[in-house]
């Protein structure tokens, strides 16, 4: 693989991972993912970013820098914008190769290089809006706590217009031999914005306050191209992808798009028989849904079709007492996601006893969500429940906030 030239002296270094494995050991990249770093040359060479050794990337890696006629050994300064080790994994071994380069990264970053890799030489914390003169490039420094380590900064290349924005504006997805955004034809975009909005929802949704606090930060800037640490490098429209993070940013205080992700588990199509019911009236009030099946459906994607939507239907059934399991999985990581504000309905049969709605009402009150009254009811539904259901699926439907 080759290194792409984003402009004189500045280029992408560019590594695809396709492997069955899982993005942080939790979530499916069917599709791959990419994982960038950048080179600076001026009279000195500095390196943004690593990768570790995941999928043939170190190999991939030093493909590009060869390709420039460029040795680890050659390097200046590593700049690392974000400890996490997708992006450090390989630090170890670039310190045995260039015991001589001087590592930069903010405080919380180096007492990570510490703690993650036991190295106490040649470090230096930055300060905020501190500058790197290269010779002939300089680079600039902005810390944006919790985007989404508490660790992370951006780096900036006045020349250039280039904001190195490590695991913000990214994306799941490999690129394969093309890496800029108009190399992409608006059919592989579509693509690349579902996989881009599924890494904000599993990925950074939690911190979104401060995404938005990063892009007030860093709106001086007169940015010309955004080089992020996954997905493509956007240098012909870089506002695409600043204002699709805006309006995801902007979901999680709500409202977000006018439509209802329909999460539903069914132990024997009680559950779901009442749920067709429900989508009945949502057809009926015209307003578009998605659906998800627990434990069908892999959290990853349901995530991000809730994150997207102003109204939810959660239907299952109780199980043992308690809400049915698959479905208290899928709650528990809304909770740790803070997926707050949601317009819902929750739906489902019971057995022996009911009992999934004195959990479920714990939920709701930590999940800061509006919600219509529950449905419940004993074994199969009648035709007065369906009835009901049907109309709470058109009241949950007209009753979603504009965004």
């Amino acid at each position: 693989m080759k290194a792409q030239a984003i402009a004189d002296g500045i280029y992408c270094i560019h590594a695809d991972i396709r492997t069955e494995d899982y993005f942080e050991g939790i979530w499916p990249i069917p599709h791959g993912v990419s994982i960038n770093s950048y080179l600076v040359i001026g009279e000195k060479i500095a390196l943004i970013d690593l990768c570790r050794d995941w999928g043939g990337a170190p190999q991939q890696m030093e493909e590009n820098l060869h390709s420039l006629g460029i040795q680890y050994n050659q390097i200046d300064y590593l700049i690392l914008n974000h400890l996490e080790p997708d992006h450090t994994g390989c630090l170890g071994e670039f310190r045995t190769r260039n015991p001589k380069a001087q590592i930069f990264a903010t405080q919380k970053g180096i007492d990570l290089v510490k703690s993650f890799y036991k190295l106490e030489e040649g470090l230096h914390a930055i300060s905020d809006g501190e500058t790197l003169d290269l010779g002939g490039k300089e680079l600039v420094f902005f810390e944006t706590p919790n985007v989404h380590w508490p660790d992370t900064m951006m780096t900036w290349d006045a020349s250039s217009g280039t904001l190195f924005c490590c695991d913000a504006f990214g994306s799941y997805g490999a690129l394969g031999d093309r890496v800029f955004d108009d190399e992409f034809n608006e059919e592989e975009h579509a693509f690349y914005e579902t996989e881009s909005l599924r890494y904000y929802a599993n990925i950074v949704s939690s911190f979104s306050t401060f995404v938005d606090r990063a892009v007030k930060k860093l709106s001086p800037l007169d940015i010309k191209c955004v080089a992020p640490s996954h997905g493509m490098v956007w240098r012909k429209d870089p506002a695409r992808i600043i204002q699709r993070y805006n309006t995801y940013a902007s979901w999680a205080k709500g409202p977000a798009e006018k439509e209802i992700a329909v999460i539903w588990g069914s132990m024997y199509g009680n559950t779901k028989t009442g749920l067709d019911a429900v989508i009945e009236g949502i057809k009926e009030a015209g307003i578009p849904y998605t659906l998800y099946r627990v434990p069908d459906d892999n959290i990853s994607y349901i995530l991000a079709g809730a994150y997207k939507s102003s109204g939810l239907v959660i239907a299952m059934p109780t199980y043992e007492y308690a809400i049915f399991p698959p479905m208290a999985h899928v709650l528990d990581m809304f909770k740790r996601k803070h997926l707050f504000g949601k317009r819902t309905l929750r739906i489902g049969s019971w057995g022996w006893v009911g009992g999934a709605k004195k959990e479920y009402d714990a939920y709701l009150e930590a999940l800061k969500w509006d919600s219509l009254e529950s449905v419940e009811w004993a074994g199969s539904p009648s035709e007065a429940d369906l009835a009901l259901l049907r109309t709470r699926g058109q009241e949950l439907a007209r009753s979603l906030p504009h965004a």
